[in-house]
């Protein structure tokens, strides 16, 4: 079951940048594309610095896929699957995304 948490306000996200919010105790980088009208949620938490750093990463494409280059040590994410492009033995959270009433909602999976 998706518990649905109100994060933020639309108007304070940064165009094609990244923020970060505490959502059920965990970093969750942000990321809003207004071309495509589109937000993305991964963790903020990059796998090979160890540190809670990927809101401040650059967003862009490769290879056709959305992803975020690490600030650190520059690998990169893809926004949807998580995924490293480098590294295909490591990967991310990804968290769905909703927009209601210009909020935007992060979805997280309820325990039963």
């Amino acid at each position: 079951m998706m518990k649905w948490i109100d994060v933020c306000a639309m108007e304070d996200l940064q165009p094609n940048s990244g923020v970060c919010a505490l959502v059920n105790d965990r970093q969750v980088a942000i990321f809003f594309i207004p071309k495509e009208t589109q937000v993305y949620a991964v963790s903020n938490y990059d796998p090979f610095s160890k540190t809670n750093i990927l809101s401040r990463g650059m967003i862009g494409d490769l290879t056709g896929q959305r992803v975020v280059a690490s600030p650190m040590y520059k690998q990169h994410f893809n926004l949807v699957t998580g995924a490293c492009l480098e590294d295909d033995s490591v990967s991310i959270p990804v968290y769905s995304v909703k927009i209601e009433n210009a909020r935007v909602l992060i979805g997280v999976e309820e325990n039963s």
